[in-house]
Parts: C-alpha cells; sequence; structure tokens
C-alpha cells in the first residue's frame, strides 16, 4: 500500500456541520455576517456549504433591495446541480431558494439560445438564473457591461478567474467592479492556480472583502471522519498493472487516470478502463437505465463500477445523472473518471481518492482530495492516493519523471499546510508565559521576531498558504525535496528570496520576520507534539525537545522538506535515489561540454585506481570535480537519448 507523507487526525467536535436558528452551518453564518460587502471573497473547503451560503447572502441582498437579480455561474453544467430549488424556510430563513426552470441555463441545450435566454432573464421579472462561466463570457461580450447593473454576480471556483490580461473571466470581473455598481461574491476552495499566475490583482483584490474557513475548521468539525491519510505509491512498467496494490474495491473510490498527454498514460484510455475493470472480476451485466457496470470479483462480491472516461454523450448522461441523485452508499462502488468529478463532484461516500500521474495543478490535487473529506456515516477515514511511475535510472526521461515526483510531493507538502491545525507563533523573549498556550494552539520560540507592523501582520494571518503555495511551485525548492540542498540554503537563502519577489514592498526586518514565522509554520507542523504531565514536548528529526527549549536557531537548522525525503527514502530503490539526486545535481554543475570530455580519462582512472565512482560528497574537491564531470555527461546523453 501507499506510504503517507502527511497524517491528520482530527477531533470529530460536530461543530462545523451544527446548525444555527436559521439553518446556517458555521461557515454559512460566518459569511452571512459580512452579507453587506459589495464584493465579497469566500475561501472554504469543499462540502463546507458554499452553495448554500451564496443562497443565504443573494436572498438577503434580494430582500433588501441591494440588487434586483442574482447570476450564478459555475465552471461546468454537473456543478449547477448545486443551485437546484432549496427550502430554507424550513431551518428558519425567511425565503426559499427557487429558480424558474428556464433560467436554469445548466440544463442540456445550445450555448446560443443560452445567451439569448440570459439576455432575456436581465429584461424579465425574474431574479435568479444560473449558468456556466461560458455562457456569462458570451452574454457579457454580446450585451455589454451595463445590462449587469444592479446585479449580484456569483462565481463559483473562483480560481478559474486570472489576473492575466488575456483571461476573459478575469477581464469580466475586472469590467465588472470599474463600470458597473454589480455586486460580486466569489467562491473557491482553492485559492491559488496552478499556472502561478495570480487570481486577482492586488489591487483589485483589496477591494473585496475576505471570509476564510480553513479546511482543518472543516474536518475538525465534522461528526464521523476522524482522519486523512496522503501518500504515495511507486510503480513500475504500466500502471495498470500495479493498480491493484492500491486499489481496494471494499472502500468506496474514485479512481482518476491519467491524463492522455502525460508520460504514464498509454494513448488509449479506452483500453486502460477495461484493463482495470477486468483486473477487478468479471462484467455480468450493464445497468441500461445507469450506465453501471455490475463486475463480479473472484471472491463472488458484486463492484459497482461507473465509467465516466467514455465519450459518448447519451452514455454518460445517463451515467452522470444517476451519480448526480445518489442516496445510499450501496449505489456505486467505484467511479472511473479522466477529467471529470472533480470540482463541485459531491459523493459524499467516497472514502479513497486515487489518482494516477502527476498533477500540475495545485488546485486541481486539492479538488480531488476534496472528493473523499466529505463526511458520511460509512467512513471514519479518507485516503488520498498518487500512484506514480519510478524514475527509471536507465531512462532518457529520468530527468522529467523525478521533476514530476517532486512536483507532486510538493503538491502535497502545500496540501498538509491547508489540511493541519494553525499555530499561534509568538516570542518568549517578551517574559509572557500562558498556562492556555497548549488549548490555544499557540507556541512560543526563543528569539523569534515579533510581527510589529500591520503589513506583515495581514501576510501571517492571511496569506501564508499562498506565499507557500509559491514556494513549492518554485524550482529551486522543488529540488530540494531530494535531500540534496542544504537546510541553510532552503531556509535562509531560496526562502527568503521568494518572499521578497512576492512582497516587494518589504524592508529587510519585515522579509525576515515573515521567513521566521514561515518556516517555524512548517516544520512544526510536519512534527509530532506530545504532553506529560504540565509539559510539552515535540519531536524535531529523531529527538524529543521540551517546547520551553524550542529556538529559531534550531528550527533553522532543519530542512522544512526533510519528512518527505525520508518517505521517498524508503518508497524507493537506493539506485533509484541515487539517480534521482544525481539529476538534482546536474542542475547545479557549472561545467562546459570541453571540460567534462577533458576530465572522462581521468574518470575512468579513478574508478580503475578505486573500484567506486567518483561521489559528489567526497571531501577531496578533485574526486567532486570528478564526480560533477560524470554527473553532466550522464545529463548530456539523456538529453541525446531524449533528441533521439
Amino acid at each position: 500500500m501507499a506510504e503517507n507523507i502527511i497524517s491528520v487526525e482530527y477531533q470529530t467536535t460536530g461543530k462545523s456541520i451544527k446548525v444555527n436558528n436559521m439553518g446556517m452551518r458555521e461557515m454559512q453564518s460566518r459569511a452571512y455576517e459580512a452579507r453587506n460587502a459589495p464584493y465579497m471573497l469566500l475561501k472554504a473547503p469543499p462540502a463546507s456549504g458554499k452553495s448554500r451560503a451564496l443562497m443565504f447572502i443573494a436572498l438577503d441582498k434580494l430582500a433588501t433591495h441591494q440588487v434586483s437579480k442574482v447570476i450564478v455561474a459555475v465552471p461546468e453544467r454537473s456543478i449547477g446541480g448545486s443551485f437546484k430549488n432549496t427550502n430554507l424556510i424550513e431551518g428558519g430563513f425567511h425565503s426559499n431558494w427557487e429558480i424558474d426552470n428556464q433560467y436554469n441555463l445548466c440544463l442540456p441545450g445550445g450555448e446560443n439560445s443560452k445567451v439569448a435566454m440570459l439576455g432575456k432573464f436581465l429584461d424579465s421579472d425574474a431574479n435568479k438564473l444560473v449558468c456556466t462561466h461560458a455562457t456569462l463570457r458570451f452574454a457579457f461580450d454580446k450585451l455589454g457591461a451595463e445590462k449587469f447593473n444592479n446585479c449580484l454576480v456569483a462565481i463559483d471556483e473562483f480560481h478559474h478567474v486570472s489576473a492575466n490580461y488575456e483571461s476573459k473571466l478575469g477581464e469580466l470581473v475586472r469590467m465588472l467592479m470599474d463600470s458597473t455598481n454589480a455586486h460580486i461574491m466569489a467562491m473557491t476552495g482553492s485559492y491559488f492556480r496552478g499556472d502561478g499566475i495570480p487570481v486577482l490583482m492586488p489591487d483589485d483584490e483589496a477591494k473585496f472583502y475576505k471570509v476564510t474557513y480553513n479546511y482543518y475548521e472543516q474536518l475538525n468539525g465534522y461528526k464521523y471522519l476522524k482522519s486523512l491519510g496522503i501518500g504515495f505509491h511507486f510503480y513500475h512498467g504500466r500502471y495498470m498493472d500495479a493498480i491493484n496494490e492500491v486499489l481496494d474495491t471494499d472502500k468506496k473510490t474514485i479512481l482518476h487516470i491519467p491524463n492522455v498527454n502525460s508520460g504514464e498514460s498509454t494513448k488509449d484510455k479506452y483500453i486502460e478502463v477495461d484493463t482495470i475493470i477486468d483486473s477487478i472480476g468479471d462484467i455480468v451485466n450493464v445497468d441500461s437505465e445507469t450506465n453501471i457496470f455490475y463486475v463480479k470479483r473472484p471472491d463472488g462480491k458484486i463492484v459497482k463500477v461507473a465509467d465516466l472516461v467514455n465519450d459518448n454523450p447519451s452514455e454518460r448522461e445517463k451515467t452522470v445523472g444517476f451519480l448526480r441523485n445518489i442516496k445510499s452508499e450501496d449505489e456505486v462502488d467505484l467511479i472511473i473518471a479522466l477529467g471529470m468529478a472533480k470540482e463541485g463532484f459531491d459523493w459524499a461516500f467516497c472514502e479513497h481518492a486515487l489518482t494516477v500521474g502527476y498533477r500540475g495543478s495545485l488546485t486541481e490535487i486539492i479538488q480531488i482530495i476534496g472528493r473523499c473529506t466529505r463526511d458520511s456515516s460509512n467512513k471514519t477515514h479518507a485516503q488520498f492516493t498518487n500512484l506514480i511511475a519510478e524514475p527509471d535510472a536507465e531512462n532518457g526521461e529520468v530527468v522529467e519523471a523525478v521533476n514530476n515526483m517532486l512536483k507532486a510531493i510538493a503538491a502535497s507538502l502545500l496540501m498538509e499546510q491547508v489540511l493541519a491545525p494553525n499555530f499561534n507563533f509568538k516570542s518568549r523573549d517578551n517574559g509572557e508565559n500562558s498556562e492556555d498556550d497548549a488549548s490555544s494552539n499557540t507556541i512560543r520560540i526563543n528569539g523569534l521576531r515579533t510581527s510589529n507592523t500591520s503589513r506583515v501582520k495581514n501576510i501571517l494571518e492571511s496569506d501564508l498558504t499562498e506565499l507557500k503555495a509559491t514556494i513549492l511551485q518554485d524550482q529551486e525548492m522543488v529540488k530540494s525535496l531530494s535531500g540534496v540542498v542544504d537546510s541553510d540554503v532552503v531556509n535562509k537563502v531560496l526562502i527568503p528570496k521568494i518572499i521578497m519577489t512576492k512582497y516587494p514592498d518589504l524592508n529587510e526586518d519585515e522579509v525576515e520576520t515573515v521567513r521566521e514565522h514561515l518556516i517555524a509554520d512548517m516544520v512544526i507542523r510536519h512534527s509530532k507534539i506530545e504532553v506529560e504531565g504540565n509539559k510539552r514536548f515535540i519531536k524535531l528529526t529523531d529527538k524529543f525537545i521540551n517546547i520551553e527549549e524550542l529556538s529559531i536557531d534550531l528550527i533553522d537548522s532543519i530542512n522544512p522538506f526533510q519528512q518527505a525525503f525520508e518517505v521517498i527514502s524508503k518508497s524507493i530503490t537506493p539506485k533509484v535515489l541515487k539517480s534521482i539526486q544525481e539529476c538534482i545535481a546536474a542542475f547545479k554543475v557549472n561545467m562546459t561540454d570541453d571540460e567534462a570530455i577533458f576530465l572522462w580519462p581521468k574518470i575512468n582512472e579513478f574508478v580503475k585506481v578505486t573500484r567506486r565512482q567518483p561521489s559528489l560528497d567526497a571531501l577531496d574537491p578533485h574526486e567532486r570535480r570528478l564526480a560533477e564531470a560524470l554527473v553532466y555527461l550522464r545529463q548530456v546523453k539523456r538529453e541525446q537519448m531524449k533528441n533521439e
């Protein structure tokens, strides 16, 4: 089975699912308190109830005449079901959410007719409409910005917006803000994009009132879910031959097969699905109404499989329609998908999200993990597993494979940052001490700088996740996951450089304050804390330290990615690990073809005399240079193989 890099325990307090006297859960109530803001950015995890939060806020804006119409835009039609008619009065609210069927534009139909229908809606007495992002964009282009005056435009999955001026949705948001009195409610469970381009420019983002409900608050407040694991499994050859090592058909699973353009794909997605089903057992029936496959395992158990890879529109529509209305855990056991069943897909019974291949987008990974983190009586543990090809040291594609593997692990480390509890770091040097530190998740650190400006405080309170996303998408930082890069270089060179680039307005002291708090946060989230009597101990590297003795110097000596490196080391062979480290070292070697060719006979002579290859870790500088030349030449050879 997979080796978990991340394992988080939750307290099942029930707080996040408890409703108040208006029928609102904790997150929805927090958002509702900000209902009068003209621009709201709601950041909350999958399954926290963002759709219903929008309903409460939109109905209140209509009732108080802040707006006269509400337009809800979702990225794809299947997500439109989240905004179906909903009885809110029975929970204590003043109105129900009801939409005329003709203005639910997520039902099947041509795009041109939907654009026309949106125009008709704006001229009608109706006040609520649901459509896709695409319909909204086309209608905006055709009708112009002024038509959207006095509207609340709610954009679900807001990370699809981009500050890039080529982004049509981003331009639409900017024009609504600049040219109309429209209100905007932006909702997302993942406020960073995989391409590194910001969702909004800082000046535009500053106009939004932010409501944040973090992943830990959500998962810790569930009734049933007690733990979450995120792990990796490495395989040789074809992934279909290794799938049964991680696919447990006794667990409700969503399996995402690799993109057809990826190295893991066989380029025939249909054969891949057939092979996966064959590995489970024999098909004994296909339901003509739902297109669900009934697969009989060797032990006789029937596994119900939904195929969302099939491109046939009528067949897929049957399956999607069935999955949209699942009521019990017995109706389906396994969903096989490629591009579907990610954001907005609701299957509360899912226990395991199994993904094949590296996913280039952090947002996509968060969305996939969110498929299995919904609270349901059939599970106490949720698991995300990434099945990744083990880099082949003899293959010319090894560098790309190494990069993909490290990026996948970097993405999972970011998930740990958003799924684990938040800590409140304070300096011990100010003489304060508190008996409530343990209960308030406060950790005092000797020598830690104090956040003494409002700018720094704002970054530490609301921007750390985005800053970590930037760090974990940085090419130099990703290489540090291999264990090759020294912890001092990671903590005191690479990270400050990224902070300065992201926040060019910070002075040197502010950069260092942000850096210290960030490193402390990243290191301590990886660490185990235990309580003995009235003392707390924290496990850093291989030993437990009294938290009262914790200092910023000690934290700075630790690579925040050490745990990830240890998991890699245990999960793959020494030969492959050596190949990975050589790949990373090759990026750092400063050498010319001429020098490498000149040193080649000396390398052969060294091997002949010592009966071993020169080592990059050697104390002798001449041996180290020979080792660097060897790494350089191997990299040149791989490039030649790749281009042949």
